[in-house]
């Protein structure tokens, strides 16, 4: 069993080799490494098998549902592997270049960032998503997945690192931390000298761990109490199908909606077919029926639970909704502004001023007309699979593709000058 510093010191070893690989070569290994994980898909399920049978019973099903592989997903995987592979190379492209008085010609140029650490929980394709991220953009990468999804983890970096010997590639630019404790975390959060950046991809106690206690460079990602405001002006059918769609179409992911915020104008026309929607007729189809949680306005119009005051402030990853009733588009954005992860938000409506206002005053990641939240991806928003979500500013926001895995240096050409 390899230590965290020692998979720590052999990626930082391993790092230059990738970042001055041609994006031939790149390619080349993404789609070698595709074709390992199809190539591999029994030795991939059957230790997904033991995770999930382990985990039955301990997690609920919609997380059980994050941690399940199958032939399809293993397959869906690849295809992010080889799309990622057809996208351009970010590394060593020329952001601006300008020339200077003396002669001197100076380069703004995207470069790799070097080492990057993954700190994940219990969804396995993070970990051909994030490799695959990672060598495109000419990074290592150190993955430390969370214990109930180690052994699916280990067998899809088993298979990603089997070609790239054979490429002229070290496989310790894919690597994977082998202790599935705690410790092993806070390791990679004090890795100075050995990782460039820290990304948590996780439920909020990861990454407050992360954004607290890193030593290294950070990104805050993923936590996602994301809203969805119905304005007095809204089509009801299409507020309908958005809400459906974007709270149980997967609610376990953090681009999921936990909050329907509803103008009180037309509480007592739609919430009724809201309910009618998301409980009775999903329950009528066998389907899970979602709770719906509600304060005191719309508890007077529907039957369901009523809201408690930390409901607002919950990201349920669950078939749970929060209902909020509003006397204004003003007050919807005041409530969701306070309650906001900055993650993503929509506005249902027909008025073009509300949806203006709306799109001004969220200091959210993605923000929504008449769309919903549920494609806050970086493969729907045509970058590939993404790195997670970033809910900061600085140096990214939103899906985190390839260009956000650079940064730059100025390289400066010249013939002898001097200062």
């Amino acid at each position: 069993m390899k230590t965290t510093l020692e998979i720590m010191q052999a990626a930082k070893k391993a790092a230059p080799s990738i970042a001055s690989a041609t994006t031939e070569l790149k390619n080349k290994a993404l789609h070698a490494i595709a074709d390992s994980l199809v190539a591999s898909t029994e030795e991939i399920l059957a230790a997904n098998a033991v995770d999930v049978a382990n985990a039955e019973g301990r997690i609920s099903k919609v997380m059980v549902d994050r941690l399940l592989l199958n032939e399809q997903r293993i397959k869906g995987m690849a295809d992010g592997i080889r799309e990622v592979a057809a996208l351009p190379d970010p590394a060593w492209k020329v952001l601006a270049s300008f020339s200077r008085d003396n002669g001197m010609k100076i380069e703004k140029t995207a470069v790799p960032l070097g080492v990057i650490a993954i700190i994940y929980e219990s969804r396995p394709n993070v970990t051909s998503d994030a490799a695959a991220l990672c060598l495109k953009s000419g990074n290592a990468c150190i993955l430390r997945s969370g214990r109930d999804a180690y052994g699916s983890a280990a067998a899809i970096v088993r298979a990603m690192r089997r070609p790239l010997g054979e490429l002229g590639l070290s496989e310790d630019i894919i690597g994977l931390v082998e202790d599935t404790s705690h410790d092993s975390s806070y390791e990679l959060m004090g890795g100075v000298g050995y990782i460039d950046l820290l990304i948590p991809r996780g439920g909020k106690n990861l990454i407050k761990a992360c954004t607290e206690n890193a030593k290294v460079a950070c990104i805050e990602t993923g936590t996602g109490i994301c809203h969805i405001y119905v304005d007095e002006e809204a089509d009801f059918d299409m507020a309908l199908n958005i809400i459906e769609n974007a709270k149980t179409s997967r609610p376990s992911v953090c681009n999921a909606a936990e909050v329907c915020v509803v103008h009180e104008k037309i509480a007592e026309r739609f919430l009724p077919l809201l309910r009618k929607r998301l409980v009775d007729d999903r329950r009528a189809e066998g389907l899970i029926p979602v709770e719906l949680r509600l304060d005191e306005t719309a508890a007077k119009v529907i039957d369901g639970t009523p809201a408690a005051e930390t409901d607002f402030d919950t990201e349920f990853l669950d078939y749970i909704m929060g209902i909020k009733c509003v006397s204004s588009v003003d007050e919807a954005i005041a409530h969701i502004s306070a309650h906001s992860t900055h993650h993503s938000e929509a506005i249902i409506s027909k008025n073009e001023a509300n949806c203006e206002k709306f799109i001004r005053s969220m200091d959210s990641a993605a923000v929504y007309v008449n769309v919903s939240t549920r494609f806050t991806d970086g493969g729907e928003f045509g970058l590939g699979c993404e790195m997670g979500i970033s809910t900061q500013k600085l140096h990214a926001r939103g899906p985190m593709g390839l260009a956000e895995l650079c940064t730059y240096k100025y390289i400066v050409r010249g013939n002898g000058q001097i200062r």
